[in-house]
């Protein structure tokens, strides 16, 4: 009789490019898949319903994937530590097959559910899945993690990337008797109202493997060789829109790379060479970001910079909820807030502008702005949202420690024709395209826009925030 081995998919909801079941799949012809829908994630008061929306259309994605490959994607929902060793024990499992994580969280899940499994005399074993490479593999000279990012760049692309792994193929399936014992420990795929949550709109990045297949593919062929030039524009579809396959794992980081790198072989120019490798150091900005996380977990409740763990936030309520609903009177701002309300999705450029202004504007704790953005983003992910923000705010893991986004030159360089501005704040649309991007709106236009002043005046805030800055630097 051929043993069994469950392979627990977490970040990496896919059968093709996935290590951790490609090594399951080479040690029995027996694997089946199993998700578990975690109370602990799923029951927080920071969980987007978008990206609730996201995973069930890749979990069923990955069911039909499962079917074609002649196995099945088990559903269970309850307390990992209960859940897992239960279904192993009644299907008498052989092993657990997993990917690793970085986040603390997820550590913390791994370790005391393999310790429950083990308990149960079902074998444990672990993988690095999410990234070229293991944390441990890119170390400075003395053996220690990576604080800044341009030696971890230089590094990172210095050493030998792995190629994709072989994908699921005629794997055995469960037995009737099987099938019938999982019955008791498995559920239905459950609808979104099932779990307690609403999306109404489009998802702003198709779930499911073949969709992201499809993206980068798209990608490569079209934007990577304009990258540089087209990313910071958020009215042109200049980026990759990948970043959901990436947080949930639809797709492989390995067959991302190995695509970037065939667009640089066939590239005719320097200029399109300088621009694959632009989104390369993007991707290594990923990787950078999740060994911080593995290295110092505190930075998902706090700063990293000393000066700023005690900052005097000033916190005002009403400035917070003006920034959260795209009403400061500031175009650009309330375009990207708009466009993340509405759609789940922010412009990456648009991220550092906005988390700038609330952060450096008005004078907000950026965690408060963290938090927001994990109840909105369909993309979320704890390492690289926490590393976008503490960049921002200056408060992370950068050589340069202060930087202010002035909005109107944002949105002069960035949006210098208004047309991200107009699509997320139409009441504006009337407006001329230099008050818009200036965001010097006549009170006349303000009035019949019914679109507010200013709540503060950037460059009052932008001298009161360096000061507070030096004191606390000096204290």
């Amino acid at each position: 009789m051929t043993d069994l081995i469950l392979f627990w998919h977490r970040r990496d909801l896919r059968t093709v490019d996935n290590v951790g079941l490609a090594a399951a799949r080479q040690r029995s012809p027996k694997v089946a898949g199993v998700f578990c829908l975690d109370p602990n994630i799923l029951q927080r008061d920071d969980v987007a319903p978008v990206r609730v929306a996201y995973l069930l259309g890749s979990l069923q994605a990955l069911q039909e994937s499962y079917a074609l490959a002649g196995s099945a994607l088990l559903i269970v929902q309850g307390q990992p530590i209960k859940q897992l060793p239960a279904l192993a024990t009644a299907l008498s499992a052989q092993a657990v097959f997993l990917n690793r994580d970085v986040e603390p969280y997820g550590r913390e899940r791994d370790r005391t559910v393999a310790e429950a499994l083990r308990q149960a005399g079902v074998e444990v074993q672990g993988f690095w899945d999410q990234l070229m490479h293991a944390p441990t593999q890119v170390m400075t000279g003395s053996k220690q993690p990576y604080t800044v990012y341009s030696p971890f760049w230089r590094n990172w692309k210095s050493q030998p990337k792995a190629e994709p792994v072989a994908d699921l193929t005629a794997a055995a399936g469960l037995t009737d008797a099987e099938k019938t014992a999982a019955e008791a420990e498995t559920i239905a795929l459950p609808t979104l109202k099932d779990l307690g949550l609403v999306w109404d709109q489009d998802l702003p990045q198709t779930p499911g493997t073949p969709a992201a297949q499809a993206r980068l593919k798209e990608f490569c062929s079209q934007a990577l060789e304009e990258y540089g030039e087209q990313r910071n524009f958020p009215a042109v579809s200049g980026t990759s829109r990948l970043s959901a396959a990436l947080k949930f794992g639809t797709i492989g980081i390995r067959t991302v790379w190995a695509a970037t790198e065939a667009v640089y072989a066939e590239s005719r120019s320097d200029e399109t060479r300088k621009n694959v490798q632009t989104w390369q150091q993007e991707l290594a900005w990923r990787e950078f970001y999740q060994h911080a996380m593995y290295f110092f977990p505190e930075l998902a409740e706090g700063a990293y910079r000393a000066q700023f763990k005690q900052f005097p936030w000033l916190n005002n309520p009403d400035y917070f909820q003006a920034w959260c609903e795209g009403r400061t009177g500031y175009p650009i701002v309330d375009a990207a807030m708009r466009q993340m309300n509405e759609s789940g999705w922010m412009h990456n450029r648009c991220r550092m502008i906005v988390a700038s202004f609330l952060t450096k504007d008005l004078i907000v704790d950026g965690r408060l702005g963290e938090k927001y953005f994990m109840q909105k983003l369909v993309d979320w992910d704890l390492s690289a949202n926490n590393g976008g923000w503490q960049w921002s705010t200056s408060s992370g893991m950068d050589p340069k420690p202060l930087r202010i986004f002035n909005p109107a030159s944002q949105a002069q360089k960035f949006d210098p024709d208004a047309e991200y501005i107009r699509e997320w704040l139409p009441e504006l649309r009337s407006v001329d395209t230099a008050d818009l991007i200036s965001g010097k709106i006549s009170e006349v236009d303000r009035a019949r826009c019914d679109y507010p002043a200013p709540i503060v005046d950037h460059k009052q805030q932008q001298s009161y925030f360096k000061a507070l800055y030096q004191q606390q630097k000096a204290g």
